[in-house]
């Protein structure tokens, strides 16, 4: 008992550690992990070194990170040790074996070794992280099994009957719907069933999507399921890789859940009392079990599933698979836990969930992912106010609602000095958002100086920030600034390169420079003031794959198109916001803000399906009248001012982006197919990712487009009598399907940022997958 009760001191004296770490109070954190050597401080102070090093990039604080973590490594195992040869570890009160906390200890410092290692930019430093990441992988696989022996569900299962207990409000279950059932009851019938609850269908079992959280987490306690569902089957349990290795069911199918207000959890506390073998309730160590192993488990399988399709090939030779229902149902259960691990989990959901609504392009439940992100912000923020992570995750969720300003608002007051504690690195992230938000919002002069400001934060590719400034002094007509921030650039690039090569973004950056260069020497211009050849921002075009213009406002995006929109030579695609601008420009004033609003579109007939553009052939895009300029023999001042494919597919892509956002697909469309048909006639030379992004952007038009449909519809603005939704969804979704395999094929390895776009369009596919489940239509195209 003396063994126990000193662990759980050391446990409950490094939580305060934590506790410091996250309200930003960096020093005060150092300062008491400092007190100690076990391995609980230890951990604690390698992890701020990681997270110095990681997130500012800083890697002279990789060493000190591994020596910390080492240490922690080592002394958990001597503790496993001692806990397991003690005669004492028969007549613990615990639910789980002696020692058990020590693994995740150890399990937790080998990950972070791993990442560590990684940090030091070398070869060697690689291969050692492929090794920790194996090892630590081999650790929580072990521990799941004993932790969750019967799986995640069956463990939120019991944690809602014991809440319920616990509250005397136990009920039997739902009387399951008569075989032959092709529907799930309603929301209003759903009120009548014992606690609001659903059951799900057998096919939504184990989909790669977040739409799993469904079953653990709901704000309200009236499932809204919408659309025809199949009547619940039993489940087939299927072995997967976890289970063929090490010969268990840990990574079984599970059994089906209800539909419920959550796992019983409120403000990230459990309301359950777990009971050990001796009655004696659940205490700090149990909970650091059940979060740490919840954790690194589903962490695990979220980062292979998030991890782009060519290098999901590669570590699942290496024997890595993943299920990322199953990672986001077990970091929403380690979220929930009051322990450390709970707050790195929560970190980890929004991380996720912002990615969602950032990059994946349309969200078949968007309304949901907002109100989880919330949720979980929410919940941390409430402990830890002043913890920079927080702020940015709350500034995010602003900015993905289409309240930029606020977000903007947020981010400033989290970077104020006069605030009682900083964390350098914590706040970088806190300028990277906000340097972003500003462009989106055209506020060129704060952006250019939030990303200059980051430069003194941290030393990750100065070449980047330096690019991103010079763009925004291009748009402000102050050209002198931008060239000498270009002319910085190559030297920047030199000094910094991981694992002696150039990071990818710089990649780009360097051929961007290289281009504006020729560019003016085939001008007839001084190639040391390149920048006169630049038409469109540098800035835009990174902020493109960033997806910036995706969540502007349209009067945003309206300015955004009356930038490029009287460069030379004349627009082939009639647009009516064109149209209007140059009205306007014509009248020397700004349209009334009624002026910008979007028509209701009309909903399809019955019959008809959704409109499918695309074909793979040339002959679809030969039917655009764009042609590509020649390079001319005349006089610079006889050229117009994009006279290459790559700069006139990159005008397209930019016009076809905002006219979506504006709600103007027609013309979106049109803008897009002419930006890939650029790339499909082998013009472009330099922007090859243009093509491959516009396939993918004309996927999320689709989407984008039929869901501004059926709201119209709903909204009365429309007539929507018969049609059939169902077929609108699944032929729209075929075509989106479509074109995300054509944007496969025009980005392999060798296009600039291939990765970046293979992950969004997994993302991509994730969200029809689900949206399919909400229509009842499981695996149908």
């Amino acid at each position: 008992m003396a063994n126990q009760d000193t662990n759980l001191q050391m446990l409950e004296s490094a939580t305060k550690g934590f506790d410091y770490l996250f309200a930003n109070d960096i020093e005060g954190a150092r300062k008491h992990f400092a007190g100690s050597e076990d391995p609980f401080h230890l951990m604690g102070a390698g992890t701020i070194a990681f997270l110095e090093a990681a997130l500012g990039m800083e890697t002279h604080l990789v060493t000190e990170a591994s020596r910390c973590l080492a240490l922690s490594e080592a002394g958990a195992k001597r503790q496993i040790k001692v806990q397991q040869s003690s005669p004492s570890a028969s007549l613990s009160t615990s639910r789980f074996p002696a020692g058990l906390e020590w693994e995740i200890v150890s399990a937790d410092a080998v990950v972070l070794l791993g990442l560590t290692n990684a940090l030091s930019e070398s070869y060697m430093g690689y291969l050692q992280c492929m090794y920790s990441l194996n090892s630590a992988h081999s650790k929580f696989t072990k521990l799941y099994k004993t932790v969750f022996p019967n799986g995640i569900d069956e463990y939120i299962l019991q944690t809602q009957c014991e809440s319920q207990e616990g509250a005397g409000t136990v009920s039997s279950p739902p009387t399951p719907p008569p075989s032959g059932a092709n529907h799930l009851p309603s929301a209003s019938t759903a009120n009548h069933l014992p606690n609001g609850t659903l059951q799900v269908p057998a096919h939504l079992k184990h989909k790669a999507s977040f739409s799993s959280l469904a079953s653990i987490d709901s704000t309200s306690t009236t499932a809204t399921t919408t659309g025809p569902l199949g009547a619940p089957k039993a489940p087939t349990p299927q072995k997967s890789f976890f289970s063929r290795w090490l010969g268990s069911a840990a990574a079984a199918s599970e059994p089906a859940l209800p539909l419920t207000s959550g796992l019983g959890y409120h403000h990230g506390h459990a309301q359950h009392v777990a009971r050990s073998r001796h009655g004696v309730p659940d205490g700090k160590v149990e909970e650091m079990i059940v979060a740490g192993t919840a954790f690194g488990y589903g962490l695990f399988n979220l980062i292979f599933s998030l991890l782009p399709k060519k290098i999901q090939s590669l570590v699942g030779f290496l024997g890595f698979q993943h299920d990322r229902q199953l990672a986001l149902k077990a970091l929403k259960v380690a979220e929930a836990r009051p322990d450390v691990h709970g707050v790195f989990a929560g970190l980890v959901l929004m991380t996720y969930h912002g990615l969602v609504l950032l990059l994946s392009g349309y969200q078949a439940d968007e309304a949901r992912v907002v109100e989880l992100y919330k949720g979980i912000v929410e919940r941390v923020e409430k402990r830890y106010p002043d913890g920079a992570l927080w702020i940015l995750n709350r500034a995010k969720i602003l900015r993905m609602s289409h309240d930029a300003e606020g977000a903007i608002k947020v981010l400033q007051d989290g970077l104020k000095p006069e605030r009682p504690h900083s964390f350098a690195q914590a706040d970088m992230m806190l300028l990277f958002e906000l340097a972003w938000t500003l462009l989106g919002q055209r506020r060129y002069q704060e952006s250019a100086d939030s990303f200059m400001k980051i430069t003194e934060l941290n030393t990750w590719s100065h070449a980047t920030y330096y690019f991103l400034s010079a763009g925004c002094y291009f748009a402000l007509g102050k050209l002198d600034q931008a060239q000498a921030l270009l002319n910085a650039i190559p030297g920047l690039i030199d000094k910094k390169k991981v694992g002696g090569k150039d990071l990818p973004t710089e990649v780009f950056i360097k051929k961007k420079l290289a281009f504006y260069r020729e560019n003016q020497a085939r001008r007839g211009g001084d190639e040391d003031r390149f920048i006169e050849a630049v038409r469109i921002s540098p800035a835009q075009e990174l902020a493109i794959f960033w997806n910036t213009h995706a969540r502007i406002d349209k009067a945003i995006a309206k300015e955004y198109i009356a930038e490029v929109v009287n460069l030379t030579p004349a627009l082939n695609v009639k647009s009516g916001v064109v149209d209007d601008i140059r009205r306007e420009a014509a009248n020397g004033g700004a349209l009334a803000s009624s002026q910008l609003a979007v028509s209701p579109v009309s909903p399809p007939n019955t019959a008809a399906t959704a409109t499918t553009i695309f074909s793979s052939s040339s002959s679809t895009f030969a039917s655009s009248s764009a042609t590509a300029t020649a390079n001319p023999t005349s006089p610079s001042t006889s050229l117009p001012d994009l006279d290459t494919p790559d700069e006139l597919a990159v005008r397209c892509l930019l016009l076809g982006i905002c006219h979506r956002t504006m709600g103007e697909y027609r013309a979106g469309r049109e803008f897009l197919l002419e930006a890939c048909g650029y790339q499909q006639r082998g013009g472009v030379r330099v922007n090859t990712w243009v093509g491959g992004l516009a396939m993918f952007e004309l996927a999320v038009l689709e989407l984008k487009e039929v869901e501004a449909i059926e709201k119209a519809a709903a909204g009365g603005a429309a007539a929507a009598d018969g049609v059939d939704w169902v077929t609108v969804w699944l032929n729209a979704m075929k075509s989106a399907e479509d074109k995300l395999d054509y944007a496969v094929s025009l980005s392999p390895n060798t296009v600039d940022l291939s990765s970046r776009l293979d992950s969004r369009i997994s993302m991509l596919r994730d969200e029809m997958v689900l949206k399919r489940e909400m229509l009842g239509v499981g695996g149908r195209r």
